[in-house]
This record gives C-alpha cells, structure tokens and sequence, in this order.
C-alpha cells in the first residue's frame, strides 16, 4: 500500500490525495504537522532531504517527492497522463506553470493568510502577491474559454495540478467571480466521479 506524508490543507498534498481517490488507489496517509516543523525532523529528511510535504512511500518501499512528479508516477497508464506526445508535453507544460507562474503567488498569498494569520511583518509580500496571482488567473480563464478542460477533451493531471490552489484561491485574496471560465472549470472537476474535497486528514 502507498503511504502519504502531508498535511490535508496543503494544496501540493490535495494534489495527490484527489488523483488517488479518481483512480481509487488504496494509501495510508500520515499527518505531518508542517508549522510545528515536523517536516524539517531527521526522520522525515531521510524521506525527503528537501524538507517539504507531500512524499509518497511506495509499495515497495522507495521514496517519491514533489507533487507533479508524484501524480505523473500515479497516472502512468491511466487516462489522467495522456500517451499522446504532444499531449503529454502539454500537460508538463501546465505543471511547470503552476509551480512557476501560479503556486508562487496564489498558494504563497494562502499560505501567508490562512496559515499565518497574515501577520503585520508580511503584509507587504502578500500584497506584492496578488497582480502575479491575478496574471496567471487571467491566462487559465483564457484559456478555459473554449474548452472545459486544460489538456484534450478529458481531466488529466494538468487540471488536478491546477486545481488544487486555484478552488481555494479566495483563501489568498483573488476574487475567483472575476474569472467565469475557472468557476465553470472548478464544477467540472467537482463532478467528476471519486471527487473529494480539500480538509485536514
């Protein structure tokens, strides 16, 4: 059975606990409690030397870190990882905006807000988060206009990557009405059958 270190809040551990509920793969999951700084024990830095959540135990034992790297693992051989070449470049293509050109502001400005309080000494970052956040917001909006999904006709793991911050983007102070397409792309996904939302595990 797989096992998963990770907080049930974090967006980048949601990203791996909807892909196994779609593909309804039996995992174990084990709490770590990232403000407490559990994720920095030595323990956990022989799981991952990186210090961050989440990171899957394999069956047989190995080790796997990051979260995209962890669901393109998962999806190998399912629908939600095209065999297409073209299409799977393109599903990279949206992780690697998610981690560079969406995570840094949206998840950063949540994670400043609903896990800090947004305290005095931050307010400044978390302001200077928000035209990057509303950017990246604006381009998946666009890009939603003409099809439901991020890659192809189907769900893949771009969507579940993309997903996973963008449903609780109001939790960082993006006002997500502003954009319809992703509001129309977040009920899609919502409908999907095995669906679960986000929540401390």
């Amino acid at each position: 059975m797989y096992r998963v270190f990770g907080d049930g809040l974090s967006g980048n551990c949601y990203k791996i606990r909807l892909l196994m509920t779609f593909l309804d793969i039996r995992h174990e999951w084990v709490h770590v409690d990232i403000l407490a700084g559990a994720s920095h024990s030595d323990e956990f830095k022989r799981m991952n030397p990186n210090t961050r959540v989440p990171v899957v135990q394999l069956p047989d034992g190995h080790f796997l870190w990051e979260s995209n790297a962890i669901l393109n693992y998962l999806a190998e051989g399912t629908a939600f990882l095209p065999s297409d070449r073209y299409l799977r470049a393109q599903v990279l293509q949206w992780q690697f905006f998610e981690q560079y050109s969406h995570e840094p502001y949206i998840a950063t400005a949540r994670y400043i807000n609903k896990y800090l309080g947004l305290p005095k000494e931050r307010e400044e970052e978390y302001r200077a988060k928000q035209p990057g956040g509303r950017k990246a917001l604006a381009l998946m909006d666009d890009h939603l206009e003409e099809q439901l999904f991020f890659v192809g006709a189907i769900p893949t793991i771009a969507d579940i990557s993309l997903y996973a911050y963008t449903h609780v983007a109001g939790e960082g102070g993006f006002d997500l009405s502003n954009y319809p397409n992703i509001l129309k792309w977040c009920r899609q996904i919502e409908q999907l059958p095995g669906y679960v939302g986000m929540g401390r595990l």
